[in-house]
Formats: structure tokens, sequence, C-alpha cells
């Protein structure tokens, strides 16, 4: 029995040895850990997992480890940075390493050698939707072949290496392979004829086993497109080399990951425009989703692969224009009935509303959006075609399929819409017992005993028939080969779907927005509650992760809408109306310890407004007596705000009463402006849930509350503002970000940019970096403190370039702004010495529109109206009317619509050709319109609702041999 036992034990042992070998620079107390799906590396359990050694191989530091697994082993597995007490700080970005040990190991005994890189946020990007269903989705053409190890040579012991070779390659034509040549004769010593074909093994991975005599090492090679025609494509770059440890007599087997294949760096262009904004000749006062088809057929003709939206998610909270601003949405996951066609939702529609549609579109073809009144048509004339319809599209089975994948959110929808209409308000406050909701409470409101169960269902229609317009437009783009991108607002509004059904989440007591930038210098409220991070994590973010999957089932990219807040948020107590008095969340904030040991003693000076005479009588003139009669009390040597009027909402409040008894000396704005700044006029911020803790003001120096300090006060406040403001928070900024951002990422494959423009701390762009997030370049605000210009051609590749964005004219409003700035640019950037043209005439627009075309960037995206100036005739429109938001205007009206249909632009085969012409001659990617055509008249209708089928689309070939247009995205 125990010779039995003894011989099973002996065979079951059989292992092989796994090392793990990979550079990486880390700083001072970081190590790397290898951890993986198996128990010998964790079971994903990074304390558990191998713990790697450093050594310096030339200017490389090289983390190595060991392991001994069974020789069927297989797993996946990751890298990651961890600290002292390993706890993760860092983790690999990308899809996890796959392992299968190959049949050649089954015997035991031999040694493994896993040769990998580290995989940024970069090397995710072809895996994202954008490139994989829409840029690259050719690759799903190829035919998958699992190489084996076929041994031509006698591997005898000692004198040869396997070496498996394996790399990256997202973007190969039809009848293109791929090659690795080198020093060696089993390489083909540098000739593409004699080297290593690899081959596809899918997820754009190409791989080859070769068996290289020890003599020839070390190797130098390189990986290399091969086509048919002969045309031969190297990979840039440095060459590659593999050494071995020439110490050693047995065979080594050594597997390479290569990473990317170095090729240049896929580049691509876009167009964006709101939704609200497209004209066309079908819609109904305001762009539709269905026009959609239209953008993206102007789109691939003009040489772009991308359309660029605003957010399109319901904002229907005042009922009223108010809800033009498309950032406050009254749910994120319901689609905005704005966008809704009418005349698709029925095929049997009754003469007297075809007649009812036919009058509204032309009352409501004017020069901008109507928004209300765009509203009530088209919720009437759904309304009836509704009950005209309803029992035949609520008991279909593709209502049924709808309503069971978001039943979730579209109930509780439903009941808020019938909630907000019955109480007239969506200030859920003022609901009596549906103020506080329950899931009983919704499911008695929605049931189909109840009287107003049509009202619940027509909700549901409308989302249905938005969501099914939608998804036909978007698998419209994916087929034609354009990426369709949204847009993810940072905040909701605090009379929300979202914060009805989630109040824990939401820290209602308060307000977001912006300090002071570019865009105001007074700061940003925006009004939305801010986020209460640490109740988020408890469920993963799980209300995060839902609304990421929402907005992936119609976009293959998205755009982050102020990515600063994922790092900290400027936060504002709700009372305030104007964003100036506020402080970051999170941040480590001045202790009164801390200002006490500095000498800083007197907080109820520092905290409070310091109002004296002289302010009153510089700012109110003769009436400041009656000023300080209504709204301030004599304090010491100074004066405070009463009781009923000590913040900006009191004051607002108190002065439109005092108008309405015509009671103000002056005009009620002024007043209020003067109010406020008063009240404004502190140094320190006390935190109103820990008294002992402070915030300095935003830009104290400016306050005469400061200006009046002794100079010892001064210089320490000095130094503590700025150690605030941009020093003591990095790391803590960093690690929020990088606990919440990953989250996002990862809750759905769609291609991530991140708007990063304002007041950006230190930490930021290498988190973005590591994460793949590209960042956003506006070249009237270069992130360099010392430009008044950026440079496009000096831009990063990780980012998208543009000459202007919604939050800001256009460039022609922009041009015609200021005088003294257009003669700045003509000089320094246009490089001319003579007087600058008064507007922006086509060969200005040109200028700067290849100027960005051609930066390194990986998009250029374009607001439409800047890509009509190119064109004299479309510039007839004043250029102040162009711009769609006014970001120091709370009350804004977005309402902005281009001027020219889509079905006009489509003829306009002059501007197509400019257009195209740019992005052809810099470079860029660009869609090949018959592949796209001829694919797309494979399509079914069912198909494209269905979304489950992707188009190829051979890239452009320039000069007949190397350089093909873009390799994978690096």
């Amino acid at each position: 029995m125990a010779n039995l036992g003894s011989s099973s034990a002996t065979k079951s042992m059989k292992s092989v040895k796994l090392k793990f070998r990979i550079p990486y620079f880390t700083e001072w107390g970081q190590r790397l850990v290898v951890c993986g799906s198996e128990p010998t590396l964790g079971s994903w359990n990074v304390k558990k997992g191998l713990l790697l050694s450093p050594f310096h191989q030339g200017n490389e530091l090289i983390w190595t480890g060991t392991v001994a697994v069974p020789c069927r082993f297989c797993c996946e597995y990751s890298y990651y940075v961890v600290d002292d007490a390993k706890n993760v700080l860092r983790w690999e970005m990308g899809n996890k390493r796959k392992l299968i040990l190959p049949p050649l190991l089954q015997e035991g005994g031999q040694t493994l050698e896993l040769h990998d890189l580290w995989q940024t946020g970069g090397d995710a990007l072809p895996f994202r939707s954008a490139f994989k269903d829409v840029i690259f989705c050719k690759g799903s053409t190829l035919n998958i072949d699992r190489p084996e190890v076929i041994l031509q040579d006698k591997l005898d012991q000692g004198e040869s290496v396997l070496v498996h070779f394996k790399i990256c390659c997202p973007n190969v034509e039809e009848g293109t392979s791929v090659y690795v040549i080198g020093s060696s004769t089993k390489l083909g010593n540098w000739n593409v004829q004699d080297g290593l074909k690899l081959q596809y093994t899918g997820e754009y991975i190409w791989e080859a086993y070769c068996v290289i005599p020890r003599s020839d090492f070390p190797i130098k090679y390189k990986y290399c497109k091969y086509g048919k025609n002969g045309c031969l494509s190297l990979e840039i770059g440095s060459t590659r080399e593999l050494s071995i440890d020439s110490s050693k007599s047995q065979l080594q087997y050594i597997f390479l990951s290569d990473g990317m294949l170095r090729e240049m760096p896929w580049r691509g262009a876009g167009v964006a425009i709101p939704m609200f904004s497209v004209r066309s000749e079908v819609d109904l006062g305001v762009g539709e989703f269905l026009d959609l088809k239209l953008l993206v057929d102007w789109a691939v003709e003009s040489g772009f692969h991308l359309v660029q939206l605003l957010p399109i998610n319901d904002t229907s909270v005042h009922g009223m224009w108010w809800d033009s601003y498309p950032y406050s949405s009254l749910s994120v996951f319901a689609l905005h009935p704005l966008y809704l066609r009418v005349q698709a939702l029925s095929e049997n529609m009754p003469e007297d509303i075809k007649n009812e549609i036919r009058n509204a579109k032309e009352r409501l073809d004017g020069k901008d959006v109507d928004y209300e009144a765009t509203m009530a048509t088209k919720l009437s004339i759904a309304k009836k075609v509704f009950m005209q319809e309803k029992d035949l599209i609520l008991n279909s089975s593709s209502f049924h399929k709808f309503f069971s994948a978001n039943k979730d959110w579209l109930k509780t929808y439903a009941a808020f819409c019938f909630l907000r209409d019955f109480f007239e308000t969506s200030d859920h406050s003022q609901w009596g017992r549906f103020s506080n909701y329950s899931k009983d409470k919704l499911e008695k409101l929605v049931s189909k005993d109840t009287s107003h169960y049509d009202t619940i269902c027509f909700h549901y229609y409308v989302q249905f028939h938005l969501h099914s317009q939608l998804s036909e437009a978007a698998a419209y783009a994916r087929a034609k080969g354009v990426i369709l991108k949204g847009d993810l607002p940072i905040g909701v509004d605090r009379n929300s779907v979202d914060t009805w059904v989630y109040p824990n989440l939401f820290r209602m007591n308060t307000s977001t927005g912006a300090p002071p930038d570019y865009f105001d210098k007074n700061g940003q409220n925006w009004g939305f509650p801010t986020y209460n991070w640490e109740e988020m994590s408890k469920d993963n973010y799980a209300w995060w992760r839902a609304r990421l999957t929402q907005m992936g089932k119609y976009f293959t990219a998205y755009r982050i809408d102020h990515i600063l807040g994922f790092f900290r948020i400027w936060e504002l107590p709700d009372h305030a109306m104007t964003g100036l008095i506020g402080k970051f969340r999170p941040s480590i904030p001045l202790s009164q310890e801390e200002l006490e040991r500095e000498g800083i003693w007197d907080f109820d000076r520092l905290t409070r407004p310091f109002v004296q005479k002289e302010f009153l009588q510089e700012k109110f003139g003769d009436s400041w007596t009656l000023i300080v009669a209504t709204f301030l009390n004599e304090y010491l040597d100074r004066y405070e705000f009463k009781e009923d009027c000590n913040t900006e909402k009191k004051i607002a409040a108190k002065l439109k009463s005092c108008a309405e008894k015509s009671l103000l000396p002056e005009s009620e704005d002024k007043i209020r402006h003067d109010l406020f700044d008063l009240l404004k006029n502190i140094v320190l911020i006390r935190d109103p849930e820990h008294a002992r803790n402070f915030y300095p003001r935003f830009n104290l120096e400016d306050t005469s509350s400061f200006r009046d300090l002794d100079d010892h006060s001064k210089n320490v406040l000095k130094r503590l503002y700025y150690d605030y403001y941009f020093h003591r928070q990095e790391k803590l900024w960093q690690q929020n970000a990088l606990k919440t951002l990953p989250v996002l990422l990862n809750s759905s494959d769609m291609l991530a940019c991140g708007e990063d423009l304002g007041l950006i701390p230190a930490c930021v762009h290498p988190v973005m970096q590591e994460l793949g997030l590209i960042g956003l370049r506006i070249q009237r605000m270069p992130s360099e403190p010392d430009l008044e210009f950026g440079f496009p051609s000096q831009y990063s590749y990780m980012t998208v370039c543009a000459p202007s964005c919604h939050d800001c004219s256009t460039l022609r409003a922009w041009w015609e702004e200021d005088e003294e700035r257009r003669h700045r640019f003509f000089n320094s950037v246009m490089g001319s010495d003579e007087l600058p043209p008064t507007q922006c005439v086509p060969d200005v627009a040109y200028f700067i529109i290849r100027q960005h075309v051609e930066a390194p960037s990986m998009w250029a995206i374009f607001p439409l109206q800047d890509l009509l100036a190119l064109k004299e005739e479309y510039t007839t429109r004043p250029a102040a009317e162009e711009t769609i938001n006014d970001p120091t205007n709370p009350k804004h009206y977005w309402r902005y619509r281009v001027h020219v249909t889509m079905e006009s632009l489509m003829k306009d085969e002059e501007l197509k050709a400019t257009i195209k012409d740019l992005i052809r001659g810099s470079g860029r990617s660009y869609p090949p319109i018959g592949e796209a055509e001829k694919q797309l008249s494979q399509e079914t209708a069912a198909i494209a609702l269905e979304k489950k089928h992707h188009v190829s689309g051979q890239e452009m070939t320039r000069n007949g041999v190397l350089q093909k247009e873009s390799a994978g995205v690096m």
C-alpha cells in the first residue's frame, strides 16, 4: 500500500515552474504582485498573490518571481502595485492575461519564463466598443487559429530555446499577415519572406512558436504587417531585444507578451452638435433621434468617424423652458421626449393627426427651438396615437422585451412623472406620503388596477419608442463606421427620480459647481446636490454602473462632463446662489489647532463678512443708510447681516419682497450683486459640519477683509491658501479618482473621454494617462498658465482637440468678440504682421481647422458651426446667435438650431470635399464610403435594432506602400 501511494504521489506532483518577469519602475515603498484566478496566484486576493522581487538590468527595473504549478495549468492573471502591507495602489488596465500551458510542458520539470509588459489604459483602448465594434470591427471576419508547437528541429538539451511570440494588432486589413523578423535565421535574418508568420488567435492577438538556437542570442527583432500585394509595414520605434542567461544549460521556454504592434497611432476626426440643434426637412421644431441617420451620412461623406452629442436624458423638471438645460436630468436613465419623431409612432396614422403634424411643423420651424411649444405639441400628438394603438404596442413582444430589460428604472420614472404632474411640482418633498419612496408605494402607483394606469403606460410607451428610434440610429451609425459619442453629466437635478429613489446617495443640503476659471471669474453654481461617495461605495457604485450600462446600449464613446468632479467636487451650501464661497470635497481642511499654532486666532473676524461703513458708502452712496436699516445690524465697529438675510437665497428673497413694495433705491439686480459681494467678503469658511475646521476662501487676497489684516496674518494665510489649493490635497484626490473612475470605465466597454478644463490639479493628468482617459484641449484655453493660445501641434496623443466647444463662443463669435486678442492671435499663431479681418472669413477658419486636424491628438472634433464657417454662404447668421451655452448665466435658454438643414448640407459637395481633403491631408483615418454602403445594404432593420452586427471597412492606403492608415491605438 505504501509503495502504491508513493508512486501515485510522485506522479501527481509533476509540475512546471512559472517565472514571471516584467519591467516596471516603482516609487519607494512600492512592490509588484502577480495575482490570478488560481489558488497558487491568490484566487484574485491580491494579499495572497505572488510577491515579485526587483533587479536592475541596464536602464530598466525588472521584477521577477517563480511559482510551481501543475502541468495542465491554466489561469488568468494581472499585475498590481502594492505597498508594504500588500494594499493595492495601482493595477493594470485592459483585459486579464490568459495562460494555458502547451502540451509540450506536460511532462513536468521545465521552467517557463513569462516576459510581460505592463498594460496601460492606452493598451486597453482597442477593446473599447468604439474601436472593437466600429473602427476595427473588420477583425471579426479573420479566421481564428490556435498555433501549435510544431518542432521541426530537435530540441536538444541546452542547445535551443522555445520562444512564443505574441503581439496585439487591432488594425489588420484583409489579405494582410503579421510577421516577426529579426537577427536570427529562424526570424528570416530580417527578410520578411523567411520570417516567422503569426497566426490570429482572436481579440486582436497574433501568436506563433519558434525554436531558436541558443547561439543566436541575444536576438533583435521587430513585428511587421505584410500585405498580399507585397506591401511591408515595419513597426516604428526601437528594435526589440531578447536575451537569455547563457550560464543555464537546460532547455528554456519563453513566452513573450510584447504589447501593441508599434505603428503610427490611429487618428480620427468628428463633428459635435447638440441633438436639439440639428435641423432636417422632416423634424418637428427640434432635432430628433432619427435625424442622426442624416447626420451620420453627412459625417461619412465629409470624412468623419465620430458624431458627438450633448446629454439626451429627460430634463422635464420644471415644465418650462428652464428644462432646455441638458445637464440637469430628471432621470439618468430615461430619454428626452423632445427627441421623439411622432410621425414614426404608427404606420396607420389617421389623416387628422397627419394634418396636425403638418400644421405644427410649419408653426414650430423657427430660427431657434421653442422648447415649451415643441414639448407640448409632441406629447399631445403622442397621446392621441397612444390611445389609438396602446393595446397593439403594449402587448407586442418587442415592448415586453424592452420593459423586461428596463423595468427597474422605467417604473420609478413613470411613477415620478405621474406624481410630478398630479402635484404640479417635481419637488418630491411636497408630495405628502409619497415624498419618501418605497417599493410598496411604487407597486401600488403602477398597478394595473389604478384609474391612472393609462397615464403610467403612456410614459412606458414614449420611452419604448425613444429607445427604438435611438437604437435604430445607433445601429445605423455603427454600420456606417461612425462612433456615436454621448455625454455623461456630472450631476442630477435635486428634484429628480434619482434623488427620490436613492436619497442616501446624495448630499441634499449641498450644491455643486466650479471655482472661478476661464468660463466665469465668480465661479459657477450648478445647483446639483453633491454625491455621497461613501454611501455609493457600499454596493460598488451600482448606480453609476447601471447608468453607464444604459448609455452603452446606444453609444460607443462618451464624454465625462467635468471629470475633475471624480477627483474632488466644488461643494457649496444649498443656500448659495453664486459659486464663489465653496470648498473642495474631499479635502484636508485647515484645523483650528494648525491655525492657532501659526498665530491665527480671531476666527470670528475671519469667517464673518467684513462690512465697514466706508464700503457701504462706496457701494450704495446716499442710499447706504436705507440698505443698513433693511439688511444689516451694527456689530462692534462694523456691520453684520440680519438673520433674515444672512445667505444669498435669503437676500434674494428679501430683495424680491422689497421690489414688489417699491422700496428699493436702485435696481434689484445691482443691489443684489453688491450685497452678495459684501456677504462674500470673508477670508475663511467655517465647516458647517465640523466647527473647528476651516477652508480658505477662493482668491482671498482679492478681499478687503484680507487686505485689512496685519502682515503676519497675511503671510500665514497666503502660505496656507497655496498649500490648501495646490499641494496638500494631491494624494487624497488621486486616491479618490482611482477608487471611482475605474468602476465607471469597467462598467461598459465605451471609449471614455474626460472634460478636463478649468483649475486642474497636478494629479489629474497622470491618473487620466494611467486609466486610458482621453483629455480635452481647447486652443483658447491652454492648460499652460503662461500661454494665451495653445499650440495644437504640441498636444499629446491621448487628447481630443477642438477650436471651441458648447460652453464657449463659436470660432466666428470668438474672433469678433475682442479686437486686440484677434490681433495677437493673427500675429502670433497665424504668423501675419498685417491687420486681421474683422470677421472670421473662410480662410481664417480653414487655417485653424487645419491646425487641429494636423495635431497629434487621437481625435479632432469640431462643432458643426465652426465647420460651416469654411463657406461664406453659411456665415450670414450673426455669429453670436450660434453660441449654445453661456456658463455665466444659470438660466440660459439652450435653444440654438442650425440654420441649414442636413438635406441641404448633404447636397453641398464643395463643403464635404473641403472637409474631407483636410482630413485626408492630415493623415487621419476616414470612413471608406463604398464598403460602408455595401455592408449597410446587407443589414436588415431587425438586425439594426438588435445591434448585433458590425461593419467592416478597409482603411485607406496612402502612397501605395508603407503609409497605411492607422494602426492600433497606442
